[in-house]
């Protein structure tokens, strides 16, 4: 990609001291189109693109957040010098750390053991496919120039966020609470940037979830009723909801969904951090293992905390018109009559379902990768924004298909005081019950709807987290 400023400018921008200050100058004007004296981001974006280096633009507005020290929207010439020197001088750390045998050159087995560590497992072939959009010379090694030249624009200050997309972390919200949280680096952590990527998400995630709240109180109907009335479809169910309470029913419980999302979230982010403490040791990166069982902890321990919530929001969600005023009547009522015992109510197979929703999802995921790797990746290894969000979907789906049976359990237990005449069972009674009236089948009540609502929760989700993080000023990494 920079292969043309090996010749020209690199020598020059090399950021060592004893390089002629002129030679900073002449890429420096060559960007500064207007010759103002200082380049702002446009001129970047036009200078970087008709230098051949396009970049996008969140790699643009990085380098001016990084660079542009008094703030005032520009880059003069001793800011743009003073980034070039202290971005070489990250960009020599990640070097050094890929190159392990410290022979000056990164080599295919390197990059596959430097992931590994890291918790992203690739094969030799896809390593290779990641020297060719670096290697220059055409050796499939990676000298010091070559590793320079490729990154000298690129805002990526350590290996960690070079290969931190392949994380299985996007930010999208579709409703389900079992994901694995999100990971940070140490800048985010700093800079503040790790709160409001949680804030964009956060937003996204109620708008998404409000978008598509009909979907998930229809599934959960299907969930509780479904045994009742085997024709309950999804258009019956739709106007059997319509029917009781009005359009507005469908978005009942929705309220309880949302406000969750807040506390679940910081619970969830603050547990996954100290997790992921106790089972590495100081300085060792967190390893696909390691990622997954603390997740899995978090998980639990989010859910712990935030299950009364659930609890009401399934509760409000069965309910009739007029059964329950809102939220803390529905509370106030469930404490009067069932004692503290029923906010907890279906825990355990909500825990249960932890562990095959977070496993299959981080297995799928890294299956898709993998084959993304393997069979399309070219010229980069960067899959973009539409295949992250695909093997996201799909990875999610997989993880809700093979513990959909534990939910559908843990919602007819949070629910099954308001059905009349049915026993109040525990979670292997309710797996009996289940198999032996309704067989297989009925353990799946209600998933079309869940997986209606992926793609369009997926959608508005992303569309919401980009424009969020757009407006809070949270920078891509």
């Amino acid at each position: 990609m920079l292969r043309w400023l090996r010749g020209f400018v690199l020598p020059a921008a090399a950021c060592q001291d004893a390089e002629p200050p002129t030679r900073y100058e002449t890429l420096f004007y060559k960007l500064d189109r207007n010759g103002d004296g200082v380049v702002d981001i446009c001129e970047l974006q036009e200078g970087l693109k008709s230098l051949g280096i396009p970049l996008g633009q969140d790699a643009e507005e990085k380098i001016f957040t990084t660079g542009d020290v008094n703030k005032d929207g520009k880059l003069d010439f001793e800011e743009f010098m003073k980034y070039l020197k202290d971005h070489e001088k990250q960009m020599k750390l990640a070097f050094k750390s890929l190159d392990k045998n410290n022979d000056g050159r990164i080599e295919a087995s390197e990059i596959v053991q430097s992931l590994q560590i890291l918790g992203v497992t690739i094969s030799k072939q896809q390593a290779e496919l990641i020297l060719q959009s670096i290697d220059a010379d055409g050796t499939m090694t990676v000298d010091w120039n070559e590793w320079r030249d490729y990154f000298l624009f690129n805002p990526v200050t350590d290996i960690e966020e070079i290969i931190r997309f392949w994380k299985h972390s996007t930010g999208i919200d579709i409703g389900d609470s079992l994901t694995i949280p999100d990971e940070f680096t140490e800048d985010e952590k700093k800079s503040g940037q790790w709160w409001r990527q949680l804030l964009a998400g956060g937003v996204a995630g109620a708008i998404s979830r409000t978008s598509t709240a009909p979907l998930d109180r229809l599934k959960v109907m299907m969930q509780v009723h479904g045994s009742k009335s085997e024709k309950m479809n999804i258009y019956g169910g739709f106007r059997q909801m319509v029917k009781e309470g009005g359009i507005r029913s469908l978005w009942r419980g929705n309220g309880t969904n949302v406000i969750k999302i807040a506390p679940e979230t910081a619970v969830k982010f603050w547990a996954y951090e100290q997790y992921k403490k106790l089972l590495t040791e100081e300085g060792q990166k967190v390893g696909t293992f390691e990622r997954f069982v603390s997740g899995s902890m978090a998980g639990a321990t989010a859910q712990t905390f935030i299950y009364p919530l659930e609890v009401l929001k399934t509760r409000l969600a069965v309910g009739k018109t007029g059964q329950y005023s809102g939220m803390f009547d529905c509370a106030k009522k469930i404490l009067k009559h069932e004692k503290m015992g029923a906010f907890y109510k279906g825990y355990v197979p909500n825990l249960l379902g932890i562990i095959p929703y977070a496993g299959i999802d981080l297995a799928v995921y890294e299956l898709l990768k993998s084959h993304w790797l393997d069979n399309f990746a070219k010229d980069s290894v960067n899959p973009g924004v539409l295949v992250l969000l695909g093997c996201g979907a799909l990875s999610s789906t997989c993880g809700q298909l093979a513990s959909y049976p534990l939910a559908l359990v843990r919602t007819r237990m949070q629910a099954q005081a308001m059905v009349g005449g049915t026993p109040q069972l525990n979670m292997v009674g309710l797996f009996r019950r289940i198999i032996s009236k309704e067989g297989l089948p009925g353990l799946y009540r209600g998933i079309t709807p869940n997986f209606m609502k992926v793609l369009p929760a997926v959608g508005i989700s992303y569309v919401v987290y980009e424009n969020m993080r757009q407006t809070l000023g949270v920078t891509q990494s």
